[in-house]
């Protein structure tokens, strides 16, 4: 507790509270955009890299947002910027209405950028206290808990948004879609769009309401105390930490594959022909939560941050590799893995994709502290670098997406090589690195 200006327990607990309240709605509106693509794919008749382009216009918002709204933090304080992150959010969610009645690609995607605007507030201000909330050696444990519930959110949001729109037509695939005539077609299309309204609507109110109630809280403010000044000195600026640079770049290629593993599952399987592709997405949240779980009983009791994160990336590699050689019709590894729960199985490559998440799982609570590690006085701006990183959530999937175009949708994914050597070769050392010049 010395880390931070959290005077109680009582505050603390309160505070995890609505922290982790935040990180359910993260998970649950960010990994919509998974059943959200193929869906738009469908409706608005686009190429895989445009389909991407809905992922890009969400994830680009960080990059374009993060130090504005790191200065906007520094004049209203983190409370303040999570009621106005809120209030951001739900305007982004109530683009989507015009957005479905027009049936306009273009619209949905400002309703996107929009929504990821909101979340790069409330990312930048709710980060930093999960950090401080307790000692730095465990900070990724805390981080894996919250993660388990964004994660989660996650599991739930394809699934109901599969339920709130597709539920009335049956199978719905680019395969089922091309089998209808024009009209049947455009009927069909007209019916789906018409359901996006009345959930994006009731999401939109429901962050009105929860901003209503964030501003009548009083949460405790971070305050730097005397013990948590950068290791580098109070002078100069925030690039002079080699690991926080160096941890935005690893949290650039992270949230690459993360995006790539979540958003392309589905588009993936709808090129196979396979049914109920909104709900993939759903796969690779589940191993992620497994992933936090492990996070959350080996960190740091057995694991230290850094190992975490190698055997992240070590299994990253592995899996993507293995990906690369596996079967599109035999589900002989979901059979082995999961058959006997009763849960859909699935072809041997797409499980591959879900199993990323798992490998993806403990990398973003990993690098956090390892990154904001020293900054002292520059945390809230170290915290709006990394979010920065988040960029990679826009930019890999579009380089996806165009070598899906150019080769062919599985040989893409070997885009996701150079991401985890990556993240193994920070964990392993660029963590260390305090002076650019090293001796």
């Amino acid at each position: 507790m010395s880390q931070n200006a959290v005077s109680s327990r009582q505050s603390v607990l309160l505070l995890m509270l609505f922290i982790a309240m935040l990180f359910f709605i993260f998970g649950f509106i960010t990994w919509l955009n998974g059943a959200l693509i193929p869906f738009l794919q469908i409706i608005c008749d686009l190429t895989e890299w445009q389909a991407l382009l809905v992922a890009f216009c969400f994830y680009i918002a960080y990059v374009v947002m993060a130090l504005p709204m790191s200065r906007v933090l520094e004049k209203t304080g983190y409370q303040k910027g999570m009621v106005l992150g809120l209030l951001l959010v739900a305007i982004g969610l109530s683009v989507f209405v015009p957005a479905a009645l027009s049936q306009t690609f273009a619209v949905f995607l400002l309703a996107q950028f929009t929504v990821g605007c909101g979340l790069t507030l409330l990312q930048t201000a709710s980060n930093p206290y999960i950090v401080r909330l307790g000692p730095q050696e465990s900070a990724a444990a805390r981080i894996a808990f919250m993660g388990i519930l964004n994660k989660s959110a996650g599991v739930l949001a394809p699934l109901m948004f599969t339920h709130w729109v597709l539920s009335d037509f049956g199978e719905v695939n680019q395969v089922s879609m091309a089998a209808l005539d024009a009209t049947a077609r455009a009927v069909r299309i007209e019916e789906m769009a018409a359901n996006v309204i009345p959930p994006y609507l009731g999401m939109a109110l429901a962050m009105v309401i929860l901003a209503g109630a964030f501003s009548r809280v009083k949460l405790p403010e971070i305050v730097e105390s005397a013990t948590n000044q950068s290791s580098n000195g109070d002078s100069g600026s925030v690039w002079q930490f080699p690991q926080l640079v160096l941890g935005a770049i690893a949290l650039f290629c992270y949230v690459g594959v993360e995006v790539i593993a979540g958003d392309t599952i589905g588009l993936y399987g709808s090129s196979l022909g396979l049914s109920r592709v909104t709900t993939f997405t759903s796969y690779t949240m589940a191993t992620m939560v497994l992933g936090y779980v492990c996070g959350l009983i080996f960190i740091p009791r057995l694991l230290s941050q850094s190992q975490a994160l190698s055997v992240s990336a070590l299994l990253g590699v592995l899996f993507a590799l293995w990906l690369q050689v596996s079967s599109d019709s035999d589900t002989a590894l979901a059979e082995i893995l999961w058959g006997w729960s009763g849960v859909p199985v699935l072809p041997d490559s797409i499980t591959l994709i879900a199993l990323l998440g798992f490998a993806n799982a403990m990398c973003w609570p990993t690098i956090w502290p390892l990154a904001l590690s020293g900054l002292g006085r520059f945390t809230a701006q170290g915290a709006a670098i990394l979010i920065m990183g988040i960029a990679g959530g826009a930019l890999m999937p579009l380089l996806y997406g165009g070598l899906a175009d150019w080769l062919s949708a599985k040989q893409a994914y070997i885009v996701l090589l150079p991401c985890y050597v990556m993240i193994a070769w920070y964990a392993l050392t660029g963590h260390k690195w305090r002076q650019w010049k090293m001796a």
